[in-house]
């Protein structure tokens, strides 16, 4: 069951008030492979509000000097650590039940 700020039901107009992004450069992150909002039946770009925040630390990071590809290699690098510590934590629970 997802939780209210995962659900993508906000428009790119509304994205862009929220962050201070224009459409143009939420269109770019996405491109960036940075957010990945859903699209409706008629293609319109729907955001969550984790998509939302995601964006304002985006911006955050641009605006301190970041490139788009060194934002994403950093995503890559958390989400191999995370993968890890995960299959740690698997590991060792089943050992600990033999």
């Amino acid at each position: 069951m997802s939780t209210y700020k995962e659900k993508k039901v906000i428009s790119i107009g509304i994205t862009s008030e929220l962050t201070g992004l224009s459409e143009r450069q939420i269109r770019y992150y996405e491109e960036r492979k940075l957010v990945f909002p859903e699209r409706s039946k008629g293609g319109t770009r729907k955001y969550s509000f984790h998509d939302v925040e995601r964006l304002v630390e985006i911006a955050n990071k641009i605006e301190d000097g970041m490139q788009t590809f060194e934002i994403r290699r950093e995503e890559m690098k958390q989400a191999d650590i995370r993968e890890k510590m995960l299959r740690g934590q698997l590991n060792a629970a089943f050992r600990m039940r033999k």
